[in-house]
């Protein structure tokens, strides 16, 4: 997501066309990390998911009682969303937008999820970090998966670039200011649609502002 107008053009299409296929490429089920944290959200609020995608994880948290927004620049992958809410019988609202050119609330959301959003130069992903972290509420639950350095030996999915991958020294850097701050590496088997298949190394966050 260069801000370089070929590479920017190049890539929304690479993505609108991988979003293009009738299946949903990385499934309809939620993330199993974002799942996993179903007893951290609240009852009730506000939530932001970041480059949702097709929506599986955005759907899953309006499944929760929460009143979402779903941000992604693909509008094959929105539409798709929008159809997997209305298949759950919940309500998506959903924005497309580029997430380094998108205006960003502050201090609006009770939760802001971001899996798998690695598709940053490390300076877009410095300004990605901070409108995340200042969208959130005071209090706010703030929830990361990414893929680790290690994962270029895995080759199941993610970038192919080392600088777009996770470090906990990173996540430490940036998130360090969160109140009850829990990092976790590990190795897990994924199993998210066609995009994510097989033995992965990942790299967890919850964290609170």
């Amino acid at each position: 997501m260069s801000s370089s107008g070929t590479s920017w053009n190049s890539e929304f299409e690479r993505w609108e066309k991988r979003f293009s296929v009738p299946d949903y490429l990385f499934g309809t089920e939620p993330n199993a990390f974002l799942k996993s944290q179903a007893h951290m959200l609240p009852k009730s609020g506000t939530a932001l998911a970041v480059a949702d995608g097709e929506g599986r994880n955005g759907v899953w948290l309006a499944e929760r009682g929460l009143d979402v927004l779903s941000i992604d620049w693909s509008p094959a992958a929105l539409g798709k969303a929008q159809a997997l809410a209305r298949r759950r019988g919940v309500a998506l609202r959903t924005v497309q937008t580029d997430v380094i050119r998108w205006h960003w609330p502050v201090e609006q959301f009770d939760v802001v999820a971001a899996i798998f959003i690695q598709f940053l130069t490390p300076d877009e992903r410095r300004h990605v970090f901070a409108a995340m972290r200042n969208a959130l509420k005071p209090g706010g639950l703030l929830l990361i998966e990414g893929y680790r350095p290690e994962q270029l030996n895995y080759k199941t999915g993610g970038p192919s670039q080392v600088e777009n991958l996770y470090t906990r020294a990173l996540l430490e850097a940036e998130f360090g200011g969160l109140s009850a701050l829990q990092i976790t590496e590990h190795d897990s088997m994924t199993s998210e649609g066609t995009g994510h298949v097989g033995m992965a190394a990942l790299i967890d966050l919850v964290g609170r502002k």
